[in-house]
């Protein structure tokens, strides 16, 4: 028998779009770089943190040099999420920057579309393990540059060819407190990811 509860709720259920999208991005780079910062500031949800204190026990490994007042660590995860247009959302996962919680990379990005490798100039040979990570991975990947107060400023060739990225990898500045500049991040991401892979699945059936 039916009732005018299960009738709205059809209705409802009928209303609810059938084609959106949700995307997988994940967040790397190095300690003190900003992922989390760039996944709070952009997420439309209470973010997801899992954050701990850092350790006297953690000094021997985690290198603070540059970031003296960081006082706590992502030790799994964050995770956030945001809605770019109607039908398409983001699911932003952020890894841990140190070595001893690389483990948790390859479950992280299974089924990823790309990733953000967050940048700081102060400190940029931090952000090469994940460079070398993603590409060896072909996981598509753009550059962000967190410019820091007080850094001295450098241009988006000059850290491309610092970092000796493949031709085409995008570098992009930002700052990873701002939700719009974080949110041209993830879009440059979204647009580089969607040519990669198009490319490759042409290049499949050529």
């Amino acid at each position: 028998m039916s009732t005018e509860h299960d009738s709205t709720r059809d209705e409802t259920a009928e209303a609810a779009p059938t084609d959106a999208l949700a995307l997988k991005i994940l967040v790397a780079g190095g300690f003190g770089v900003g992922k989390t910062t760039l996944v709070g500031a952009v997420s439309e949800i209470r973010p997801l943190r899992t954050e701990e204190l850092l350790s006297e026990a953690g000094q021997s490994v985690d290198d603070t040099e540059g970031v003296t007042q960081k006082t706590t660590t992502t030790v799994a995860m964050d995770f956030g999420r945001i809605t770019i247009r109607s039908g398409l959302s983001l699911y932003l996962f952020g890894t841990p920057g140190q070595d001893r919680f690389w483990f948790l990379w390859d479950e992280l990005s299974q089924g990823a579309l790309g990733a953000v490798v967050l940048a700081d100039t102060r400190r940029l040979e931090d952000c090469f393990p994940a460079v070398d990570y993603f590409e060896h991975r072909r996981i598509p990947f753009v550059v962000a540059v967190n410019c820091f107060a007080g850094a001295r400023s450098y241009g988006e060739q000059d850290v491309s060819r610092a970092l000796d990225l493949d031709p085409g990898t995008p570098v992009v500045l930002c700052d990873a407190r701002d939700r719009d500049s974080g949110k041209e991040v993830l879009i440059r991401m979204v647009e580089y990811a969607g040519r990669m892979h198009t490319a490759r699945l042409l290049d499949s059936v050529g």
